[in-house]
């Protein structure tokens, strides 16, 4: 497994770990790169719909000349602030920023002195920015907006919001903890603001109604938008599954054995049936054998690498909507047929993950189970619906 880049350099070109590139880790890369691959599909589904004419510009009013508005430095002493509070505590506790970056970035860990100094400078430098530019009589002028000019905005939007809501679903997971006494408050807080510990569905729910209301705000239809981003969600999604695979970060399955193996699925890598997750970033399980680095140690048995099938499950999806795109003419229901499909993916690969398991009137089940039946039937009654209401239309 390759838990940093500088494991990733290794194997490419044979370098040693645990270098100044160990603070790059894989698991964020990816995450990175499947936000990015997320803007970019949107992005091009939204220039489509807008050819074809189901999104339409906004006229905005600009205004140039004017002096600095007091939220405009209070914005610019807000980014200062993060940025001299992280920065600044980055650089004086460094060895522990290698070893986990999303812990420190995603804590409260900070260097308040620092950040309150930048958040001065940055909100005099807005000041001065706008004195430069300030006209004697300001102007105003009418700008066109398009849906694809605010892609940028709408990603951060739901990047942000998702790991926001993320945390807050794995942190409901583990509130009979809290409530039993088995986990102090402290301890609790601790974890809520730590960088680890992320469901995924409880970030989709939650950057979805985010984004909603800012489209509403904005006046992009919701409902063809949904339409676009719907092969850019289990795509991207399929691309963070191999942070988690290629990091080992424990999103993996139960115990495998090589000698059930079907035989029809024979010609199959044996890794692809049972793996071990060596230098896996949790560090889980034995140790490996006259290994020196920082991670160096594997699974003592091989497990589903179910990662890997998301991957291929997801890709096979998002080929499936990326074709169905241009033939469905009802609006929404390209959405939620990709409802159904991710909760059927999910729901499936749940069977050989490891995972909490709760009673929920009389079944056992995961949250991420539970989660996946309840967008395959709103996923399925929004299809039903929206067809009906196509025919009466015609």
């Amino acid at each position: 497994m390759y838990p940093d880049l500088s494991y990733i350099l290794h194997a490419l070109i044979g370098t040693q770990p645990d270098n100044a590139f160990s603070i790059v880790k894989t698991f964020g890369l990816l995450l990175v790169l499947a936000i990015l691959t997320a803007a970019f599909i949107l992005d091009r589904e939204v220039r489509r719909k807008e050819k074809e004419g189901l999104f339409k510009p906004v006229k905005i009013k600009i205004i140039t000349g004017q002096p600095a508005t007091l939220m405009d430095m209070l914005l610019n002493a807000l980014l200062g602030f993060a940025l001299g509070f992280k920065f600044f505590y980055i650089i004086s506790n460094f060895s522990d920023f290698q070893i986990d970056p999303a812990d420190i970035i995603l804590s409260g860990k900070g260097n308040w002195p620092a950040g309150l100094i930048l958040a001065a400078i940055f909100a005099g430098l807005k000041w001065w920015e706008k004195d430069k530019q300030k006209l004697d009589k300001p102007q105003e002028k009418l700008v066109a907006v398009y849906p694809h000019d605010r892609i940028g905005d709408i990603t951060v939007l739901a990047a942000i919001s998702g790991v926001i809501g993320a945390k807050l679903f794995a942190i409901g997971e583990d509130l009979d903890l809290l409530l039993s006494g088995q986990v102090s408050f402290s301890e609790f807080i601790g974890q809520l603001l730590s960088g680890s510990g992320l469901a995924i569905y409880g970030g989709l729910i939650v950057a979805f109604f985010v984004v909603f209301f800012y489209l509403r705000r904005k006046g992009i239809p919701p409902i063809h938008f949904m339409d676009a981003v719907a092969p850019a969600l289990i795509v991207s999604y399929g691309v963070g599954r191999m942070g988690c695979h290629l990091s080992g970060d424990g999103d993996w399955g139960i115990a495998s054995d090589l000698a059930d193996r079907p035989s029809w699925l024979s010609w199959s890598p044996d890794w692809l049936w049972s793996f071990n997750y060596p230098h896996n970033v949790l560090e889980r399980g034995q140790a490996i054998a006259d290994c020196t680095w920082r991670y160096c140690k594997e699974l003592e048995n091989g497990v589903y690498p179910t990662s890997v099938y998301e991957f291929v499950m997801t890709l096979i999806i998002g080929l499936i909507l990326w074709s169905l795109r241009k033939r469905i003419k009802i609006p929404g229901m390209l959405f939620f047929i990709y409802l159904i499909f991710n909760g059927m993916e999910r729901f499936w690969i749940e069977k050989i993950r490891i995972n909490d398991r709760y009673d929920v009137m009389g079944f056992q089940t995961t949250q991420a189970e539970f989660i996946a039946v309840i967008l395959m039937i709103a996923g399925v009654i929004g299809c039903v619906f929206l067809w009906q209401r196509s025919r009466k239309a015609t």
